[in-house]
């Protein structure tokens, strides 16, 4: 069995090495468990019932047991199973339905025209600062009903939710989360007494109303938590996969070319953008049972992680899987999401916004290239630059 040491600073996934350990087998050994490597498995996996998230025990390992991000994550809606997700996740499923997105596609669209048409011009800039970060900030307060001179005040807290999945990396992680995590449940809590007494045409109203219709419904603990990780859900993998994107195809500038000339391929480019450099590389699960998988003992407590990256490049799940294709039209659906019960609820809104931005930045401008080169990302958690210095050609 390989080992494959995730937590050195200068482990990359997208390496000969991961590659050839997904060739010879399923998974490989780690400091920190099993790393699942293949497209099949790692879709089992997230999907098989003796697997969940297990935030209490994702906590204490790593030694947060009590506090505000224990507060806020542990009792977090992917967090839950059975009949508590469920009711969760029906009241959440309001955010995403189609005819909202729908409606929500022109401000999307609007949104990514006016952000492109910023980049114009010869100079270099910093595509996160101008555009990876502030289209889904902009469309997520939009759907939330968040105020247009409040979405810097909470820009920031949201960005730095998403340092929850890099509890390992130390430095001031915790102290960065911590902030954010107090700084975004007073917001919430205002915006929750403001939505009571002025309703509007938001989710955040929606689920408000739910709430005063009836409290066993949705509890008020239970919905400034659900707002407060719809709020970072909806801004912070979104921001790194735009990001991301512009990475893949500054590798791939013909590609870029060949979008311009076809806008109408930008559906199959958000896709591929998703598969080929995803926001989110890994996915963990814990065991809750004893069990066998393909003859390997799995034992209770178990932590597994899916290396959605490079299941997402498994030859054996996809033609051609080592080529950024946006042409290409793959069989299987990406992982970044997940699978299962706990299948990503704003799957369909990063989809449309990522397609929107691509076809409205590449019908404006050349293709993207490095100003100078991007610091390596942490393997784990969620993972995109934090500064993107561009020029587009």
């Amino acid at each position: 069995m390989s080992y494959l040491d995730v937590l050195d600073p200068d482990f990359d996934f997208d390496t000969p090495e991961v590659y050839a350990a997904q060739a010879e087998s399923w998974y490989a050994d780690s400091p920190i468990g099993l790393l699942v490597l293949r497209y099949h498995e790692a879709s089992e996996l997230l999907r098989d019932r003796r697997m969940e998230h297990d935030g209490k025990r994702y906590m204490e390992t790593h030694g947060i047991v009590d506090g505000p991000i224990y507060d806020w994550f542990v009792p977090m809606i992917v967090n839950h199973e059975g009949e508590h997700h469920r009711r969760l996740r029906g009241l959440s499923n309001k955010a995403f339905t189609a005819r909202r997105l729908a409606a929500l596609r022109p401000f999307v669209r609007e949104q990514s025209e006016r952000l492109a048409g910023r980049l114009t011009g010869d100079e270099t800039r910093d595509f996160v600062t101008e555009f990876g970060n502030r289209l889904p900030l902009t469309v997520m307060c939009r759907l939330l009903g968040v105020r247009p001179e409040d979405y810097d005040l909470i820009g920031t807290w949201t960005a730095d939710l998403g340092l929850v999945f890099t509890l390992s990396g130390g430095g001031d992680v915790v102290a960065r989360l911590e902030r954010a995590v107090v700084g975004l449940y007073d917001y919430v809590g205002h915006l929750i007494d403001e939505k009571a007494a002025r309703p509007g045409d938001d989710l955040s109203s929606d689920l408000v109303a739910a709430h005063l219709a009836d409290e066993s419904q949705i509890s008020r603990d239970e919905l400034s938590n659900l707002l407060v990780t719809l709020v970072f859900a909806a801004h912070d993998t979104t921001r790194h996969q735009l990001d991301n994107a512009m990475l893949a195809f500054a590798g791939h500038p013909d590609q870029w070319t060949l979008l311009g000339r076809q806008p109408e391929l930008a559906v199959q480019a958000a896709e591929e953008v998703i598969r080929w450099q995803p926001s989110v590389p890994t996915v963990y699960r814990y065991a809750v049972e004893d069990f066998d998988y393909q003859g390997l003992p799995i034992a209770k407590g178990a932590y597994l992680t899916m290396c959605v990256k490079v299941a997402q490049r498994d030859p054996r799940a996809y033609k051609a899987a080592d080529r950024f294709d946006i042409t290409a039209v793959r069989d299987v659906p990406p992982l970044q999401f997940g699978a299962g019960p706990h299948h990503c609820l704003g799957a369909a809104l990063a989809r449309v916004e990522v397609s929107e931005a691509l076809a409205a930045l590449a019908t404006r401008l050349g293709p993207p290239s490095l100003a100078c080169p991007v610091p390596r990302m942490t393997p784990i958690g969620i993972q995109g630059p934090e500064v993107l210095p561009l020029r587009f050609g």
